[in-house]
């Protein structure tokens, strides 16, 4: 597993490289300008294909694996992540690919991971919906396609900020390694130590100066693998409770749920429209006031680079005590409910102006201005 973890890392870290240095070759289909969108929060064009070294680095890993006697189940889940991940990479090459389309890419390889790799949902928990989704093969691929879906697209949600989402996946994959080692389970904890070498390849260059962005490749490929994994783990592992893997990512799949409501019920807009108002921006705009207002780049990257530790520490709400009570069902659900009021609750204060002093960074207040600029966007 060490050779696993050095090649997937050295691999990403060297491709990372690479797309940096020669970026006037690419930049003009690869980068993201600045000002490109509502959640753009960066100073300078920075290439956007970090996609690629990750998934170049979890292939070397997946080779390695692959000439291993008991992990020839790595080629299937490279044929299961090529759907999404190809296209991920396109709409960061091409801003063509609509939000549907990449949610029908994932569904399909959650389809393809269910057949080569039999990646089914047999226990949820209730006995009733056991029941139904073990009896019905068509309502098991629903339901494949649902969660595995769904957490490739929040995992998209939360890539905002340097290193948000990239430390948040090694957090999580840690909390997979861990519990796939206690089963003994070996293909999985194969693929956690793969996928969390190319992403701290790849975080080395993107956290904290952020030269160089994930994209829509590098998130969907993240979540799909997440969610591919936990899905995996429950079944083939009877020992794991079922809500293990959703407290484990709570805390993407929330966020999603809430944008959700917020855009739809709230706000009375489409629920896929983009938005600055998803916690981990406001964080940056209200608890981050490092040089609140100022357009240099230096400053700019020292805001985004202060936000993400706020949203590390509350994934890590979710991830410890998963990791703690993996095979307690009635303990996990417990948490579940408790994380939501604490998102619910850290959400409404920030909104509403009432974080203390002590929670914010940089020190300097926010103007009158400022404060009725932040009201309007919520």
């Amino acid at each position: 597993m060490i050779n696993v973890l050095a090649a997937s890392l050295a691999m990403s870290w060297l491709l990372c490289f690479g797309l940096i240095i020669f970026k006037h070759a690419h930049q003009h289909f690869t980068t993201d300008h600045v000002g490109s969108g509502p959640q753009k929060m960066h100073h300078d064009a920075t290439p956007r294909i970090g996609g690629v070294p990750i998934f170049a680095g979890l292939l070397i890993g997946m080779v390695i694996l692959y000439f291993g006697e008991w992990q020839i189940n790595s080629l299937f889940m490279v044929y299961s992540i090529l759907p999404v991940w190809i296209a991920g990479i396109i709409e960061d090459l091409t801003k063509k690919v609509s939000p549907l389309k990449r949610l029908i890419a994932a569904f399909v390889s959650a389809l393809i991971g269910m057949w080569l790799l039999d990646a089914k949902l047999v226990r949820l928990g209730t006995p009733l919906l056991d029941q139904l989704v073990t009896s019905y093969i068509v309502l098991n691929a629903l339901m494949i396609m649902l969660a595995v879906g769904g957490i490739t697209h929040a995992m998209n949600i939360i890539d905002g900020f340097n290193g948000l989402a990239g430390v948040v996946v090694v957090m999580i994959l840690s909390a997979l390694s861990y519990v796939s080692y206690q089963v003994n389970d070996i293909f999985l904890l194969g693929q956690c130590i793969a996928l969390i070498g190319a992403t701290i390849g790849f975080l080395f260059w993107n956290y904290p100066k952020g030269t160089i962005f994930a994209g829509d490749g590098g998130a969907y490929l993240w979540g799909f693998m997440v969610a591919e994994i936990c899905v995996m783990l429950v079944y083939r592992n009877p020992t794991v409770s079922p809500w293990f893997p959703l407290l484990l990512v709570i805390y993407p799949v929330w966020e999603t749920v809430f944008s959700i409501y917020r855009r739809k019920v709230i706000r009375g807009l489409p629920a896929g429209l983009p938005d600055a108002i998803h916690l981990h921006s406001l964080v940056y705009k209200r608890m981050v006031r490092h040089m609140i207002g100022s357009k240099e780049g230096a400053h700019m990257i020292r805001r985004n680079s202060l936000t993400a530790p706020y949203l590390w520490g509350l994934a890590a709400f979710s991830i410890i005590p998963a990791t703690l009570f993996w095979s307690s069902t009635p303990v996990l659900m417990l948490f579940v409910v408790l994380f939501i009021l604490c998102y619910c609750t850290f959400y409404a204060m920030i909104v509403h102006f009432k974080i203390k002093p002590w929670m914010t960074v940089g020190g300097r207040k926010q103007c009158p201005n400022e404060k009725e600029r932040a009201t309007s966007e919520v």
